[in-house]
């Protein structure tokens, strides 16, 4: 087994993204989030790294007689929110569906989803302990809890309100140049264009992989990032996580995580469309080559 050093996505950004996504929030902003948790005073303001479609920043809220108060506060400032303007909404009102649940998920604790009051989008939610880690020193136990956290998720009742999943489109003419398997790619389009296996539906996080995963002393201490929950196959879920650690991992690694979560879950199938119509999108217009990506795609490919 090989170990790759991880993605930083979202760590290191172009300087005016910089200034907009990792710069303090307006004044404004910070009152009004003062005045709707009932604070006095902002004590510590941290922009949280790796993200790249919102600012998201720890705050640190003060009373006068001494406590304190952690929250997260997200705003969406950046243009792509004109092609999804459901998504902010869609945060709350998960956030609010994983209230009563228990699923280790941040609790709403208030918004502006129109932005009047803050200037953009604004989504405010409770922080939660721990760190991402993509370097554990169980790797055996880590994929386990990463695999035993789905079906809690999934079994969340969905209610009314919820987008159905569909795999997000190309961004990019496929299969890329510089792939060395591009039968395989031509296999996944051929699959996103037609239709999804007949599963269950149940709820999904949408974006689940190590990277919006938290942990405090090799336990799973929290699940984040939740604007994209959905309806859809929990094979959906599973493929996303796959993908990630073939790319920071290797494909054992992402068949480990599999054979995990089918044991938890007694699922004897799982059919490489969820694998091939995942990564369609990830393949962006620098041409840049991906082999651990490329791999992926043809070992999935040969499964059909």
């Amino acid at each position: 087994m090989s170990f790759t050093q991880p993605t930083r996505h979202g760590y290191e950004l172009e300087p005016e993204l910089h200034r907009t996504l990792r710069g303090r929030p307006p004044t404004e902003t910070l009152r009004w989030l003062i005045e709707q948790l009932g604070a006095d005073k902002i004590i510590e303001v941290e922009a949280l790294p790796g993200g790249t479609s919102s600012a998201v920043h720890r705050i640190l809220l003060g009373t006068d007689q001494g406590a304190t108060l952690p929250v997260v506060l997200r705003r969406y400032v950046l243009d792509w929110l004109a092609e999804e303007p459901w998504t902010p909404g869609n945060e709350a009102h998960v956030l609010e569906l994983l209230a009563d649940s228990p699923v280790v998920a941040p609790r709403l604790l208030a918004a502006d989803l129109g932005g009047g009051a803050t200037g953009a989008p604004t989504v405010v939610m409770s922080w939660l302990p721990g760190r991402v880690d993509w370097r554990p020193d169980d790797l055996d136990g880590w994929l386990r809890r990463l695999a035993e956290a789905l079906p809690v998720i999934h079994a969340v009742p969905p209610g009314d309100g919820l987008r159905r999943f569909a795999p997000y489109p190309p961004e990019r003419e496929l299969p890329p140049s510089w792939s060395e398997h591009p039968a395989a790619w031509r296999h996944a389009i051929e699959l996103y264009e037609g239709p999804q296996p007949d599963v269950p539906q149940v709820f999904l996080h949408r974006d689940y992989h190590p990277g919006n995963v938290l942990w405090s002393q090799d336990q799973l201490s929290g699940i984040v990032d939740w604007p994209s929950a959905c309806v859809g196959a929990a094979e959906a879920d599973v493929a996303h996580c796959r993908a990630n650690l073939a790319r920071q991992f290797d494909l054992e690694v992402a068949d480990r995580f599999l054979a995990m979560w089918q044991t938890i879950t007694g699922t004897a199938d799982y059919h490489p469309y969820w694998d091939l119509t995942d990564v369609i999108s990830w393949t962006g217009s620098d041409d840049e080559p991906d082999p651990a990506l490329d791999a992926f795609v043809a070992a999935a490919a040969a499964r059909l």
